[in-house]
């Protein structure tokens, strides 16, 4: 029996997500034929913003690849738009000439953008923001500079210039409404996102109308009817979208503001459906994710003859412009009878409203933090009575239903099983869990199987916990990086790409243009904030000793009784009576109740008193020591054995080798403490395979291992390559080291760090690319040039305001880690 023809005009999210449906509910009733009028396959469109943004590429923000439509054996036609249907002969015939006939036809034609009916709309530089080819136009105009003006302060309108301000772009945002996102968001809202973003350096202008677009042959300004002008040379048209319904006018379908269809989702024509921002359903047309997937399931079930019914959807928003949280649900406007609760906390730059009408949620405008939105939203839709919570409402769900105690897993747990988790999907608490309970036991696994978290990623932390809260300590977490901390949403690999990128040189200037919620950081931030700003701009940034740790700030090791243990170092592991005089001097002069031998070929002198610091660095830096770093995110020692000049077994010098590596390397900042060894042959007598850097010299020369730690995880080195010269090893150990320094997040030794790249892209970027891996040696030597600077002997001078400050005057950031070398 042949099957029947479906056929889909609109390559994109909805109809392809109808097809989904379809296809879930009976795989082998339709033979399917998309038309598209791109040249690409579906691609997540919510995801255009950061596309142009550079966060994402292409290829990350495709839903359907070519694979998904031959698995199906769906006949899919690209760069080919639909012009007509012939409801007569249920033909459509597409641009090219070709035609298809249909037993059922489905159009999702979207929207297309408003252009603005001003002089100068047609000029070259004159762009709109819905798809592939506007992102390729903005981002080639970017990449040449200049001015540029987004027209409409809405959503698109924000985030293109987020885009194009992030891409090196003087931008000004034109909005005719005096509020920004006036739909989503109220007045003083939309004042506080007015004013971060000008905070980021945009300018905002805000009950402005367009006169005049001018230019000639291209775009070279934007006249306001007040007179002002503004200089452009790409000017984004923004000002809001129109239901695209042409073709369903031109085939007689019904059609007031879109395309008329009843619950199933059929038109004027039973062997016609219609799905997304295109159609109108009892009055309403919407341009939101959530309700369309709601369309799509009605969709595939009255195409299977399942009854189900879509009867409108209460929507809400929840969405980050620009890196900012946003949420509203509801009438947030109010009225009579209703009656506002209001949270303001311009220091964490959160802004909360609720509007309560006959002690029923009605609406909510969330600004800087939206975590609770979903309760919210769960309230409005099921109209609950909330006068027992009045009292901590604003509070949010962890203090309404937890007596005043914040657990974000607790209020997860309290929520019912119908609460909205995925709001872009349309996927309950109860769905995700039942996900979980048949063995989605990650986040990529929840993803894949009820699409919870799939497309803007903004409830990724309800899915977590919602993992948490199911599987317990079986849950380890996700591979991908979670937020730096809680002062942001940013990520570190997202930080340290920005600051290079925004050329940010001060931490209160990424604290400020990244919008921290806590204004000076935390414990947790605050180091990595200092590192990657040391890492980045070499010789420029100022190191802030207040952002480290404790023995970071005092150079030497705190002990559990409030003394310090100090390590001089001794290069290689060698030393000299010289040097062996001034640590017993010093031990005896002060009184020091223990000196040891560290696993690191070096003597630590345990119980000297904060205020004798000064004057032991002194006496030890009269006999020619330096700081062994012992306390620091840096090279610790370097481990070596006797080598060839003494051993019979020793293949080369490694001692020679070892001490070379110590000058070169001390002092270099990195993510975590760093560690290296040299062994004159393979019998590893300084084991170097559990170093960070090791090397195993052998008669042919030098292998050159990576990736090693002892402790609580041993973990054995990975061996990255095989040279012949001490010059190639040393050269090869900067490139390595360098490519550590800026690849790895703060506190992620060598170990983890490897295990989360690859050998494979380790190897790629060190072996193979021979003008990397010396650029990456150069940019080490040029940091290492800023770096070598003896700690001690400044401190020994009277230059550390640090050894005068009362303990109690120190941040708690020793909390995050032990502070034994």
């Amino acid at each position: 029996m042949d099957r029947e023809h479906l056929v889909v005009i609109g390559n994109g999210m909805a109809g392809c997500r109808a097809v989904e449906e379809v296809l879930a509910r009976d795989p082998h009733r339709f033979r399917i034929t998309i038309f598209g009028a791109e040249p690409h396959v579906n691609y997540n469109r919510i995801m255009l913003s950061p596309l142009l943004a550079g966060e994402k590429t292409f290829d990350e923000i495709v839903i359907n690849d070519r694979s998904w439509y031959a698995d199906h054996g769906i006949d899919l036609v690209v760069s080919d738009a639909v012009i007509a249907i012939d409801r007569d002969t249920q033909t459509v015939t597409a641009q090219s000439g070709r035609v298809a006939q249909y037993d059922r036809l489905l159009i999702a034609t979207g929207s297309d953008p408003f252009i603005i009916p001003v002089p100068g709309k047609d000029l070259p530089g004159v762009v709109s923001f819905r798809d592939m080819a506007d992102v390729d136009m903005m981002v080639h105009t970017a990449a040449l500079g200049g001015d540029a003006v987004v027209i409409g302060g809405g959503l698109l309108g924000l985030e293109a210039a987020h885009g194009l301000a992030l891409r090196g772009m003087q931008v000004t945002v034109v909005h005719l409404m005096d509020t920004l996102m006036e739909r989503q968001l109220d007045e003083a809202a939309g004042w506080l996102l007015k004013a971060a973003l000008e905070g980021r350096g945009q300018t905002i202008l805000t009950g402005a109308n367009t006169a005049e677009i001018f230019g000639e042959g291209k775009v070279e300004g934007v006249r306001l009817t007040d007179g002002r002008t503004i200089p452009a040379s790409l000017v984004v048209m923004a000002a809001g979208i129109r239901p695209n319904v042409r073709l369903a006018k031109e085939a007689g379908l019904a059609v007031h503001r879109a395309i008329l269809v009843d619950d199933q989702m059929v038109t004027s024509d039973p062997a016609i459906l219609a799905v997304g921002e295109c159609v109108e359903h009892r009055g309403q047309v919407y341009g939101l994710v959530a309700p369309i997937w709601e369309m799509c399931r009605a969709l595939a079930d009255g195409l299977i003859g399942k009854p189900n019914s879509y009867e409108g959807s209460v929507t809400a928003t929840k969405l980050k412009v620009s890196g900012i949280d946003v949420f509203s649900a509801g009438d947030f406007v109010g009225g009579d009878g209703a009656e506002d609760i209001v949270l303001r906390d311009a220091s964490r730059g959160v802004y909360k409203r609720v509007v309560v009408k006959d002690d029923r949620v009605v609406g909510a405008v969330l600004y800087g933090d939206t975590a609770d939105g979903n309760w919210y939203f769960d309230l409005l839709k099921r109209s609950e009575d909330v006068t027992e919570i009045r009292d901590a409402l604003i509070f949010g769900q962890a203090f309404a239903s937890g007596g005043g105690q914040a657990d974000p897993k607790a209020a997860v747990a309290a929520l019912p099983d119908d609460a909205e988790v995925c709001g872009c999907n349309g996927v309950s608490k109860g769905q995700v869990a039942a996900c979980i309970a048949d063995g989605a036991g990650t986040l990529d696994a929840v993803r894949a199987t009820c699409k919870a978290s799939a497309s803007c990623g903004s409830c990724t932390g309800l899915v977590e916990t919602l993992l948490t809260i199911s599987l317990g300590d079986e849950y380890a977490g996700e591979r991908t990086a979670k937020p730096m901390c809680k002062c942001t949403s940013f990520t570190h690999d997202e930080v340290r790409a920005l600051i290079v990128e925004r050329g940010f040189r001060h931490m209160p200037q990424v604290m400020q243009e990244l919008h921290w919620s806590t204004p000076d950081g935390c414990a947790s931030c605050r180091p990595a904030l200092n590192y990657y700003l040391l890492c980045a701009w070499p010789g420029e940034y100022v190191d802030d000793q207040q952002s480290r740790f404790v023995n970071e700030r005092m150079h030497a090791n705190i002990q559990k009784d409030g003394t310090y243990s100090v390590v001089p170092r001794m290069w290689g592991g060698l030393t000299n009576p010289k040097e062996l005089r001034a640590i017993a001097d010093v031990v005896e002069k002060y009184d020091a109740p223990m000196v040891k031998v560290t696993g690191g070929q070096r003597l630590d002198i345990f119980g000297i008193k904060k205020e004798d610091l000064p004057a032991v660095w002194a006496d030890l830096n009269a006999a020619g020591m330096v700081s062994g770093h012992a306390y620091g995110k840096a090279l610790r020692t370097v481990k070596t054995c006797v080598g060839s000049e003494w051993c019979r077994f020793g293949t080369q010098d490694s001692t020679g080798l070892g001490v070379k590596l110590e000058r070169k390397f001390w002092g270099s900042w990195m993510p975590h403490k760093f560690k290296m060894a040299v062994s004159g042959c393979p019998r590893n007598c300084a084991e170097a395979t559990i170093k960070d850097f090791g090397v195993i010299c052998v008669d042919s020369g030098y292998e050159l291992h990576v990736g090693g730690n002892g402790g609580i995880h041993l973990r054995g080195t990975d061996l990255l390559c095989k040279v012949a010269t001490e010059e190639e090893a040393i050269h090869m150990a900067a490139a390595f080291v360098q490519l550590y320094r800026e690849y790895a997040r703060y506190l992620e030794r060598t170990a983890p760090w490897i295990e989360r790249m690859g050998m494979e892209w380790l190897r790629a970027l060190l072996i193979d690319d021979v003008k990397g891996r010396d650029a990456l040696a150069a940019r080490f030597w040029i940091a290492q040039s800023f770096s070598q600077d003896d700690p001690w002997a400044e401190r020994a001078a009277g230059q550390d305001r640090n050894l005068h400050r009362p303990m109690a005057e120190f941040r708690p950031i020793t909390q995050l880690e032990g502070v034994a070398p």
